[in-house]
């Protein structure tokens, strides 16, 4: 087996957020004293500052290149270039050099992901206002990941529990989502989650879609979307033989696949399924990306300035967000399928 795919990424996100705390909490709770500890991307001096302010005993080993990682090393690896060496990031506000730097540390992850010199990448929160702050035109981590992958199609799902949302789009403003659904968009979302699905073990996987307007529209008097788009792709999904379902009501589908009706809830916009994935488990919520030639997790939080630097932050999320990132990994089938389905998804080559 490659001993790349041992390897697990952490990106530090934001250094003026919760993520450092979050991070070193995290690798304490999961990981024995000087066992497969994974590689952190971001600034040392952070790192150690936040573990001594947390009373937790670690060590970091800083490291110039991916090449000098050892999967066997005792000590925590920090892959930091010495580009923010004796920075003050300042804590719990926004900054031009924190969004510069937590900008700079995905894309280095992104990239190593691509070139598989790392099995997975798990990313802690960045700033979009820092971001902006800096002059970047990534609104944030997925906007990278499709521009580094050269991908046609990511997509963003989050995960709590068995509840998990797909999302048809994500960083829209609720007008241009709503523009969104069409029977295009609506059918490769469906076809990307089953794909995954079926990646991951699930067998004939039960995919719910859920509606845009209230009550699935009542038969076309409550707006058209649902007879006029989403419910031609699910038709022609169904043709191609997806186990799929739908327009349903947002205001039950939820409940329905909590109690084990589906699989996965393919939603039309972003709080469409934010707002139940963080009702039902907010601290436990993950985010993982589908349509990437790599894998990558996500805490399912932000950079939550207000707590940062208090020693307070809950670090569930990015545990979670760890254990899924490893899983997969580990999954060398899943691996393959990964990279046949991005050549496909690309058109670099087609099946015969």
């Amino acid at each position: 087996m490659n001993k790349n795919n041992e390897k697990l990424a952490i990106t530090l996100g934001d250094p003026s957020g919760i993520g450092p705390e979050v991070i070193i909490k995290a690798i304490k709770s999961l990981y024995k004293v000087g066992k497969n500890y994974p590689i952190i991307i971001g600034d040392t001096e952070t790192l150690q500052k936040t573990a001594k302010k947390l009373q937790i005993d670690l060590r970091f080993k800083k490291i110039k290149s991916i090449d000098d990682s050892d999967i066997d090393c005792s000590d925590i690896q920090v892959l930091d270039n010495n580009s923010y060496e004796n920075s003050n990031f300042p804590i719990g506000e926004n900054s031009i050099e924190s969004g510069n730097a937590s900008h700079e540390w995905v894309e280095i992850a992104t990239e190593l992901a691509i070139n598989k010199k790392v099995g997975a990448i798990c990313t802690a929160p960045i700033n979009k206002e820092s971001w902006q702050m800096s002059g970047i035109s990534d609104i944030g981590h997925q906007e990278i990941f499709k521009r580094k992958s050269k991908s046609n199609y990511v997509a963003t799902m989050l995960v709590s529990g068995n509840l998990r949302c797909m999302h048809l789009s994500t960083h829209l403003s609720l007008a241009d989502a709503c523009n969104y659904v069409t029977t295009e968009n609506v059918t490769r979302a469906i076809k990307l989650t089953y794909d995954h699905f079926s990646m991951w073990g699930f067998e004939k996987p039960r995919i719910g879609v859920a509606a845009l307007n209230p009550h699935a529209s009542d038969g076309g008097l409550i707006g058209k979307t649902e007879q006029q788009e989403i419910l031609p792709a699910v038709e022609k999904c169904k043709d191609d033989g997806i186990n799929v379902t739908g327009p349903h009501p947002a205001d039950s589908i939820f409940y329905d696949a909590i109690n084990n009706k589906y699989d996965v809830v393919v939603v039309m916009y972003h709080d469409q399924g934010h707002i139940p994935i963080k009702v039902y488990g907010f601290e436990e919520s993950i985010s993982v990306n589908l349509g990437v030639p790599f894998i990558r997790t996500s805490v399912d939080h932000g950079t939550a300035f207000d707590i940062a630097g208090k020693n307070i932050a809950d670090a569930t999320s990015m545990i979670e967000a760890i254990k899924l990132a490893k899983n997969l990994s580990k999954n060398s089938k899943l691996w393959i399928l990964l990279i046949v389905q991005y050549l496909l998804d690309m058109e670099i080559w087609d099946l015969p």
